[in-house]
């Protein structure tokens, strides 16, 4: 650290948005291997606020407290996706340059985001922004397109001609998850609101249905759950023959139902950890070339609380960003 500071948003303890404050805080300095980007805009994922609320499924609260802070936060700065500009270099870094804009992920579990100043590995989730991204979309990009590729491509093996239903389409993931689903050739159903039905339907979906409403009949070659509320028991009837389902968000005993007993009959469960690695970013950046845009909601700083507030709601429409 130095005695330079800088302003962060930061949440002392658990619980609801109001928790969020802004605070002058010590600038960090990058170590050997880091540098240290003066940060443009930052991302506020369902992920943010579900750490900061403990807002977690059934049976993660107490793996979440002891990776994050049994009583109160750990690490009181949140947030990891990041786009803006390289302000210093560690110690043996090179390929880099003052200046240079950039977007990334911070470090593993060491948050840090959400400030006018933080530090990323370059060999690690470091990258150069593309000049057809403004800084607010370069922060946007990583978070819900890497989730959506890795399951549909990595993990479920998606394939052109498919059936895709895309359960909780509206947010970060889901309309990353619709756009790819059309990218790669399949036949896209997202479910949703009715209120993110035209977004879901611009994003890419073929078909859309509300969620509060009885189900399409299907049958899906792939059904990605993004909202949890689609667990096996359901989605069962609604797979085809070879029907892969796609576990983004479940408790504790439906993963780890997922990934001792992925076989399900003619079905195959996927609940893997995500893959965040230098080709899985360049993936991302690459998919964003061949047209890919997240959607976005830009805040100010000050406006931090209704950021997470959003976050927080489970109805957020695609990405919630603030810009410095």
């Amino acid at each position: 650290m130095t005695n330079e500071t800088m302003k962060a948003a930061t949440a002392r303890r658990y619980g609801g948005p109001e928790v969020m404050a802004i605070e002058d805080v010590p600038r960090p300095v990058p170590g050997p291997g880091q540098v240290l980007v003066k940060v443009a805009a930052f991302g506020v994922t369902r992920g943010d606020a579900r750490i900061r609320g403990l807002d977690v499924p059934r049976g993660m609260g107490p793996m979440v407290r002891a990776v994050f802070g049994w009583t109160r936060p750990r690490r009181p700065v949140p947030g990891r996706e990041v786009a803006g500009a390289i302000a210093a270099l560690g110690a043996g870094v090179s390929g880099w340059d003052l200046g240079e804009p950039v977007l990334g992920i911070t470090d593993g579990m060491s948050m840090g985001a959400g400030a006018e100043y933080c530090l990323i590995t370059a060999t690690k989730l470091l990258a150069r922004r593309p000049p057809t991204l403004t800084p607010a979309e370069a922060a946007a990009l990583p978070f819900g397109l890497m989730t959506a590729a890795d399951f549909l491509i990595d993990q479920m093996g998606l394939q052109r001609g498919e059936r895709l239903l895309v359960n909780g389409g509206s947010g970060a993931v889901g309309l990353a998850a619709l756009w790819l689903g059309a990218h790669l050739g399949t036949e896209v159903t997202g479910v949703a609101s009715p209120a993110n039905h035209a977004a879901m339907l611009e994003a890419g979906a073929h078909k859309v249905a509300d969620y509060a409403q009885t189900l399409p009949p299907g049958p899906f070659d792939a059904i990605l759950d993004v909202a949890g509320t689609l667990p096996y028991a359901k989605a069962a009837p609604l797979l085809a023959p070879g029907g892969r389902l796609g576990v983004v968000t479940a408790d504790l005993a439906g993963q780890i139902g997922a990934g001792l007993r992925p076989k399900r009959g003619a079905h195959r469960l996927c609940a893997g950890v995500i893959k965040e690695t230098p080709a899985a970013l360049a993936r991302v950046l690459d998919l964003h070339a061949q047209g890919y845009r997240p959607e976005i909601a830009a805040l100010p700083l000050a406006e931090i609380q209704e950021a997470h507030r959003r976050a927080s709601s489970g109805h957020k429409r695609g990405n919630v960003v603030v810009v410095l």
